[in-house]
């Protein structure tokens, strides 16, 4: 008798027997980036001409940053520890979006092509993407930044040979303290960093120019 009142008690009040339905999580990616062609393009403009070919490589990422999880730090609580906020992630891994927006852009502005590991054409050089931090952190319960690092390699295809190496970090404050301000603020930050990774390349690729024409 008493187990029946029990379920009764629990029908009225609305406690759930069978499983809750699960809420669908928002997935975000990177938006759209405007056309090669459109001379407005404000994330084109300016951007200095790749005069190579290039093989840009998946971008690589520590195994806690290798998920669809949208990453923050609380700075203020605890900032060694990373989480992820449960209805909200990326559409695919980080790494994968930021290697994708690179090869983009990247294609917008160099003459020889660019092309990735499958395409099955040889390239001069290799560009090696090491993605270290993509996240949101929480200097108080209300503000917060985000922060993207990344380490580049430009590597000879021939002759394997190290060429040139540098990390790249970018840090902007989100506009609003949730997932969506982390989304908006971790694909600004990615493009301002594509763009200073743009000019470094074009940089060391016309050195290697001067060189070979020696």
């Amino acid at each position: 008798m008493k187990k029946i009142i029990l379920i009764a008690m629990m029908l009225l009040t609305g406690c759930a027997i069978t499983p809750q339905a699960r809420i669908a999580p928002t997935v975000y990616d990177f938006g759209l980036q405007p056309p090669a062609d459109v001379p407005a393009a404000s994330a084109l403009s300016g951007q200095p001409q790749l005069m190579a070919s290039l093989l840009v490589a998946e971008a690589t990422a520590p195994a806690w940053l290798d998920s669809q999880a949208i990453q923050y730090r609380l700075a203020y609580h605890d900032p060694a520890q990373a989480h992820g906020y449960a209805n909200s992630r990326w559409a695919a891994a980080p790494a994968a979006l930021l290697t994708q927006r690179i090869r983009s852009r990247i294609a917008a502005v160099i003459n020889n092509g660019v092309v990735s590991a499958g395409d099955g054409v040889r390239a001069d050089y290799v560009l090696r993407l090491g993605l270290e931090e993509f996240s949101q952190v929480f200097d108080t319960v209300e503000q917060s930044r985000v922060v993207v690092r990344l380490r580049a390699s430009l590597v000879e295809r021939g002759t394997r040979r190290l060429l040139a190496q540098r990390s790249f970090s970018v840090e902007q404050a989100a506009p609003t303290a949730n997932a969506t301000g982390a989304v908006y603020a971790l694909t600004e930050a990615g493009d301002r960093l594509t763009g200073d990774l743009i000019d470094w390349l074009a940089a060391k690729l016309a050195e290697e120019g001067k060189k070979a024409a020696k």
